[in-house]
């Protein structure tokens, strides 16, 4: 899948990108989501979808906290532990929704992508989808996308 980095911009009112995650948004506080925000959706976008990896973790895919979609392209973010107003899939916890990081301790820091794409059809799928089958289900219809980065160490 190719970038098709444009306009369409992510950002969260609780960390700056590259920067640290708030521990109000990690297992060892109160995993609750971060609001996330954007903007420049662009025209001919059917749907957004929004999912949350980190490649940092010790395993050879990574660890995916977070997916979302059937997100509407009139959207303009989620709120602070939203994201169920939305369909949501299954994270690695093996949860729908979102679990905050939890990095094992001494490993470092690690990255949280939050990856939002504009696609140009709706999904028409149901709840429990993980990162993998969702990103199966857009390849070749992702518009655009954009990156927030966040990190988090224990």
């Amino acid at each position: 899948m190719g970038l098709n980095l444009g306009d369409l911009s992510l950002s969260s009112p609780a960390f700056d990108n590259g920067g640290p995650i708030p521990r109000r948004h990690t297992s060892e506080g109160e995993d609750v989501s971060p609001t996330v925000e954007w903007s420049n959706v662009p025209d001919g976008t059917s749907e957004l979808v929004l999912v949350c990896h980190d490649p940092d973790a010790p395993l050879v895919r990574g660890f995916t906290h977070w997916v979302v979609h059937g997100i509407p392209a009139s959207a303009s973010g989620i709120g602070e532990g939203g994201g169920g107003q939305f369909t949501e899939g299954q994270n690695d916890f093996g949860n729908a929704g979102y679990n905050g990081p939890a990095p094992p301790e001494g490993h470092g820091p690690h990255h949280y992508y939050f990856w939002l794409y504009a696609l140009d059809t709706g999904l028409d799928a149901g709840p429990g989808l993980t990162r993998e089958q969702l990103l199966d289900r857009i390849e070749g219809h992702v518009i655009e996308q954009a990156r927030l980065v966040g990190t988090y160490e224990r």
